[in-house]
């Protein structure tokens, strides 16, 4: 027991070394104007705010993979939460029942952690060991920006992206939400928003080359990254659904296609059945900066709202941009 408490002790002194090396660190950084909080910071070519930056920093040099890891990483408002729940129903399909699911009484984002978000948990190290492999975990750290275990590892990443101009949209009314419950911050205006999110300052952006990192990675090895686009998913959730269980290796047998378990799966994990769920109406996410409703996560889960709010000269800039970007990639919004 003696033991257990020193090490528990050691742990915690050592995360505050790397905490308080991170404040070193950002107060070196270039910033801008934030979303959800006042600042922004750029690290390794790509933008956060403090709490995640920290993670981010914290992640790198602790984080252990392990070869059966399984990671969602995504940039921000990509239908993250969707896939999330998708995935961990794929992943303990056959642990539950479809009526006693944890995914009726539990937030995807207590189901699936953001390493990121646990560097400021007591004991964060012990916590992701005693997860029983084949843990599944999620992050919007950009590929490049990765600890060196999950590069080295076996670990297997689903990666999704989304059309920039739809993320832009649902970004920002997410950002207004927790600019006033939690930070307490004037509103930001869309024209503000927009011209942050076209220079790249987002959480973990530049969108463009967030999403560009992981699609190279997928085509340099399509055995270790798997990446779809969420408007895909939304068109054909069956075959994506299949194509998930199938690179997770898990795949679905011809029995349990004939008994339905596909089309329960995608029922549990529909965006009606999860945002009217108590927990995801009434119950709250917190991490270091506070706690806020579970619902901010849900919106509309719908494609091509942008259009509803930007004028056509945004939408056209927005193309511009993506084509400038990700044109000779082969990547297509």
């Amino acid at each position: 027991m003696a033991s257990l408490a020193l090490s528990a002790y050691q742990e915690q002194e050592e995360k505050k070394d790397v905490l308080q090396n991170c404040e070193e660190i950002i107060s070196t950084l270039p910033k801008d104007r934030g979303w959800g909080t006042e600042h922004y910071y750029q690290y390794e070519g790509f933008w956060y705010p403090p709490i995640f930056l920290e993670g981010v920093i914290w992640a790198q040099a602790n984080f252990r993979a392990r070869d059966d890891d399984i990671f969602l990483a995504t940039f921000p408002k990509c239908g993250t939460t969707w896939v999330k729940a998708l995935m961990f129903a794929i992943q303990n399909r056959e642990n539950y029942d479809f009526l006693s699911h944890p995914l009726l009484t539990k937030s995807p984002q207590d189901c699936v952690p953001y390493i990121e978000l646990l560097a400021h948990q007591d004991n964060p190290i012990d916590y992701l060991d005693a997860i029983a492999s084949p843990r599944f975990l999620a992050t919007h750290i950009p590929h490049r920006s990765l600890p060196r275990s999950i590069l080295n590892s076996g670990t297997k990443i689903v990666s999704v992206a989304r059309n920039p101009k739809d993320v832009l949209i649902s970004y920002w009314v997410f950002s207004q939400k927790i600019r006033s419950s939690i930070n307490k911050l004037a509103p930001l205006p869309m024209e503000e928003g927009f011209e942050l999110f076209c220079k790249g300052v987002a959480l973990s952006g530049p969108f463009w080359d967030n999403v560009l990192g992981y699609w190279e990675a997928s085509l340099e090895n399509p055995e270790k990254v798997l990446f779809l686009k969420f408007e895909d998913i939304k068109i054909d959730t069956d075959c994506s659904v299949k194509r998930l269980a199938e690179f997770m290796g898990l795949p679905f047998s011809s029995k349990e296609e004939q008994e339905g378990v596909v089309r329960e799966i995608i029922k549990l994990c529909s965006f009606d059945n999860l945002s009217n769920l108590e927990v995801n109406k009434s119950g709250t996410f917190s991490n270091a900066d506070g706690k806020f409703s579970n619902a901010v996560f849900f919106r509309r889960g719908q494609t091509g709202d942008s259009k509803n709010h930007l004028t056509p000269e945004m939408l056209d800039r927005l193309d511009k941009i993506t084509e400038q970007k990700l044109g000779a990639s082969g990547l297509k919004f």
